[in-house]
């Protein structure tokens, strides 16, 4: 057997000491025993991994959790929370917001300004944005965090593997790239989609929960996008547009759309055509508007349940065509749809119980469709935790924290 050389020992440890700390991310607090049996490695190896993460600060110990084997259980090991953390971003049409997580999910800091930004210049807005994040390292360091990286959702393509907005047709954007106009410290930059991030705070959730692994997640807020996640992976297309469900044309003759199209399910399903449907006041704040909209459904008001329903017959219409061409588990709403969900979702299963033919065991399913717990807040909290997972990844930058502030 030809011996490894130092180099592919040291990444071999590496990948080791990620594969420990993945662990407890989705798990939460583990024995040593359960770590080893997690990963397929032996208690021996897994403690002199954690005893090297122990001494680096990036994880904790406390006493003995329950058991259900023989013998006394183990002590539990946790991720620190101090130390390094994931910072998240989203550029919003009408805001821009900004936290700091801690490699144990938890939000820890938490900053936001509330602006217009329909067809805004992007030098400014990033710059406001690369303010907030100064001011977000400050609240962090007081915490005794600091950043390990930032993720950045936005409305609008990105494309594969760069941080550049392709389009984004709400904010008047193309071909902006994100990364020279923002903080380029000692960590990695990530922008995608903010559908996507919704979705994989979906995914990811709670430690140890057991989430489906194949679904349609529906993002809505003033645009509407989805993430397409299969077998635990968001499929992301030949050049990183895919899920562009607001663009999906549901009446080829219908109102103009922002990207030139007719018909598209956001003419008819977004926060301004809901509410314009509705007859509500387009300005003030987005969830104050979408609270008043439940409320008024909650009253039996007959313009916002029109509304309502219209926009749940035009979202059962588009996605009808993915769950026929994906077949996933199941369709979960999110973003500010999610509060309308009581009266959005049954047009949206009628549509989709007419328009969708699934057989398993000879008999016909309905694919479920349910509202997203997370609501408004996914992107954000996708952002950062694809932040703290991407940091996670690359132990070693974790045990040799950089000097100086943001911009070190």
């Amino acid at each position: 057997m030809t011996p490894r050389s130092p180099q592919s020992q040291a990444q071999l440890r590496q990948h080791n000491l990620s594969r420990v700390l993945h662990s407890l991310a989705d798990q939460g607090a583990l024995s040593r025993a359960e770590v080893a049996g997690r990963i397929g490695l032996t208690r021996a190896a897994v403690s002199t991994l954690v005893d090297e993460l122990l001494r680096g600060g990036l994880l904790s110990e406390r006493g003995p959790g329950r058991s259900g084997s023989v013998g006394r259980p183990g002590s539990q090991l946790l991720l620190a929370n101090r130390g390094p953390c994931g910072f998240g971003a989203e550029i919003g049409v009408d805001h821009l917001t900004v936290c700091a997580m801690d490699l144990r999910g938890t939000v820890r800091a938490r900053l936001e300004r509330r602006l217009r930004l329909e067809g805004s210049d992007p030098v400014p807005v990033l710059a406001e944005l690369a303010s907030l994040l100064e001011a977000l390292a400050a609240e962090a360091g007081a915490l005794g965090l600091w950043p390990a990286g930032l993720a950045v959702a936005v409305p609008g393509l990105v494309a594969r593997g760069t941080a550049t907005i392709t389009r984004a047709p709400n904010l008047g954007w193309s071909e902006v790239d994100l990364a020279p106009l923002l903080p380029s410290g000692a960590f990695p930059l990530r922008v995608d989609n903010e559908a996507n991030y919704g979705a994989l705070a979906e995914l990811w959730g709670d430690p140890g929960a057991d989430g489906p692994g194949s679904f349609v997640h529906v993002s809505a807020r003033i645009g509407i996008g989805a993430a397409i996640v299969v077998d635990g992976a968001v499929l992301r297309g030949a050049h990183g547009f895919a899920g562009e469900l607001g663009h999906v044309p549901v009446r080829p003759g219908g109102p103009l759309c922002s990207c030139g199209a007719r018909g598209c399910l956001e003419t008819y399903a977004g926060e301004a055509a809901l509410l314009r449907a509705a007859g509500l006041d387009l300005r003030g704040d987005p969830g104050e508007r979408t609270g008043e909209l439940a409320d008024r459904c909650t009253a039996q008001d007959p313009a916002a349940l029109r509304a309502v329903r219209q926009a749940g017959t035009a979202l059962g219409i588009a996605l009808s065509g993915a769950v026929n061409l994906l077949d996933p588990q199941r369709v979960v709403i999110g973003g500010s749809l999610a509060r309308l969900t009581p009266w959005l979702l049954p047009p949206v299963r009628r549509e989709l119980a007419r328009r969708t033919m699934l057989t398993a065991g000879g008999r016909t399913t309905e694919t479920p469709v349910t509202g997203s717990l997370i609501g408004p807040a996914g992107p954000l909290l996708g952002a950062a935790r694809s932040a703290v997972r991407g940091a996670l990844d690359k132990p070693a930058r974790l045990l040799a924290p950089p000097g100086g502030g943001l911009m070190a």
